[in-house]
């Protein structure tokens, strides 16, 4: 018998157009050597432009999907992407409060990246008070921090960055990773929060263009290192270096974002087997 792979479980939307939500954490996922069990928790109609339209799944029949294979097989990480609702929200909330010693990654996905709106503020109050407190690590960019960190009536314009990592925190994730290609700066600079404070922060070349699918990459991809076995700190690490070869190898389809190659690797490796090499 082969050596088990590490298993990840994935509730996740579906994705037509390969770039983003279920397909992207399958593909991330194998490609760093883990095996993917895919929820799925909505139906979307989307291209690499934006979305168009999303159908989320009966909360029952996510939690049903995720119980019958979790019963079969041991996992190492959850990763939980797209969200329809706020029952889907209880419901996956009650499946992975059943498994506290499994390494939980939360991409708190808001909208698309074209900018359509894809959650309601119950789903927003519902990851707040249901799945931030679960989670191990929280990935959202600085757009999303913002908009989940803020309190009611609160004046004076949105917090700083830090200031929303130290709040998500205080709600009961233990680490929360800002991604910064939002911001503008003359590098993309990603900090990983703990609870005492920056645990470490990474700068990357910014890359032209724009890219669908790379917040659910880089998610999944910490989700495959953890369950590899690497502390969060080097996990982090690792998923970005491996995130920033894809949006570097990243290839334009259709008429809209590029989408990042999660298989660089091997078109690399194959580059080098050519003849004449």
């Amino acid at each position: 018998m082969a050596e088990l792979p590490p298993i990840v479980l994935v509730f996740a939307a579906t994705d037509p157009s390969g770039g983003a939500g279920l397909q992207a954490d399958i593909m991330t996922l194998s490609s760093m050597g883990c095996h993917p069990l895919s929820v799925v928790t909505a139906v979307t109609i989307q291209d690499t432009m934006g979305v168009d339209d999303v159908s989320p799944i009966e909360a029952e029949w996510v939690a049903d999907q995720a119980r019958c294979v979790l019963e079969d097989m041991p996992v190492a990480a959850f990763k939980i992407g797209l969200l329809g609702n706020v029952e889907q929200i209880a419901a996956i909330a009650e499946v992975v409060s059943d498994y506290p010693e499994v390494p939980l990654v939360l991409d708190p996905v808001l909208a698309s990246g074209r900018g359509d709106e894809l959650v309601t503020e119950e789903v927003m109050n519902g990851l707040r008070e249901l799945l931030i407190p679960q989670s191990t690590i929280i990935t959202p960019n600085s757009i999303e921090a913002r908009r989940l960190a803020a309190e009611d009536g609160e004046e004076g314009g949105p917090p700083d960055l830090a200031e929303c990592a130290r709040r998500l925190i205080a709600s009961g994730c233990e680490y929360v990773l800002i991604t910064g290609t939002h911001e503008n700066t003359p590098q993309v600079v990603n900090t990983l929060y703990a609870q005492n404070g920056v645990l470490r922060s990474d700068s990357w070349q910014r890359l032209p263009g724009s890219y669908h699918g790379s917040g659910c990459t880089l998610a999944s991809a910490i989700a495959a290192t953890i369950a590899n076995g690497l502390e969060i700190g080097d996990a982090v690490k690792d998923a970005q270096e491996y995130t920033w070869q894809t949006l570097k190898a990243a290839f334009r389809p259709g008429m809209g974002q590029h989408i990042p190659d999660r298989l660089f690797w091997v078109r690399e490796e194959e580059q080098a087997d050519e003849p004449g090499d």
